[in-house]
């Protein structure tokens, strides 16, 4: 047993998503007292928030704007205090889908093809064929996220995106399986893949119980498991991540990995796909919690 430590639990906070963050927060906080540790919850809602006296650690179960753009890693460094997953610069970079696709570039990592757009008015771009993606270029959990099947939908589409940021990221839609590769102490852990049985992966069949299934490990041979796993790390790497990372990856139909984004603070609740990679490999939900603080803590 590791020793007992006193932990603060950041979870909630002002985000588009402070609902799935407050049920990651509320996992990990179960998990951790299992273990015999002090657990404290302090939901950042407002700025003017303070970490309990005495914390020892923090555990970042946030996600979205403040949590995962690197705004808490900047607050909690300034404090001295330790906290789980990616530092400021790693959750800036991973958080905005256009400069981790610029990263991924120059580190040589697959990924698709993408234009970045600002303007409501701006018109279907020449040289681009449906079907395409747009994404709001710094939401997470696929907030705002739009498939465009007809240059008929276009503009309709683009407005929707942009009410959730003043940038959206077009890419090629890349037709083939979805899968996510968490990463654990910089090692890649067995692959997710994920099937949802109607649709796309959006929003509602993400968070809709049953509306997904998840293979894990994905039905891959050895060559393009390794592949798939390879272009995550990479991916990973790129951005300066550290510690623990679930980074999502298309893979064409020829085995061809082509790395979407980096999630610097991926879903923490019991159900999420980095809990289920970590358990196909055989680490349980409150030991994946304690190995997260751990390497917070060897800093």
């Amino acid at each position: 047993m590791s020793k007992i430590l006193k932990i603060t639990v950041m979870l909630g906070g002002p985000s588009a998503e402070r609902e799935v963050s407050l049920r990651t927060g509320g996992a990990v906080a179960k998990a951790l007292r299992s273990l015999g540790h002090r657990v404290d919850e302090l939901d950042p809602k407002e700025k003017k928030w303070s970490l309990p006296a005495g914390t020892e650690v923090v555990f970042l179960a946030l996600h979205g704007t403040y949590g995962e753009d690197g705004t808490v890693q900047r607050e909690l460094d300034k404090l001295g205090i330790p906290y789980t997953g990616c530092d400021a610069e790693a959750s800036r970079l991973g958080f905005d889908k256009i400069l981790t696709k610029q990263k991924c570039v120059e580190a040589g990592v697959p990924t698709a093809r993408f234009m970045i757009f600002e303007s409501r008015s701006a018109v279907w771009p020449m040289g681009w064929q449906p079907p395409v993606v747009l994404k709001p270029v710094r939401q997470g959990s696929s907030v705002g996220l739009q498939f465009v099947d007809r240059v008929g939908d276009w503009s309709k589409k683009l407005a929707e995106a942009l009410r959730y940021d003043t940038q959206v990221l077009m890419e090629e839609r890349i037709l083939g399986r979805e899968t996510t590769v968490g990463i654990l102490g910089n090692r890649p852990l067995p692959i997710v893949e994920v099937r949802p049985k109607a649709g796309n992966y959006d929003y509602q069949n993400k968070y809709t119980a049953g509306a997904t299934e998840y293979l894990c490990p994905a039905p891959f041979d050895e060559a393009v498991t390794a592949r798939i796993q390879e272009a995550a790390l990479g991916a990973f790497k790129a951005i300066g991540g550290r510690d623990y990372s679930r980074v999502d990856v298309m893979v064409r139909p020829n085995g061809e990995p082509v790395v979407l984004e980096v999630n610097t603070l991926p879903g923490m609740t019991e159900t999420s796909l980095l809990p289920k990679a970590a358990m196909a490999a055989g680490i349980g939900y409150a030991e994946l919690c304690q190995q997260m603080v751990d390497l917070a803590l060897k800093r």
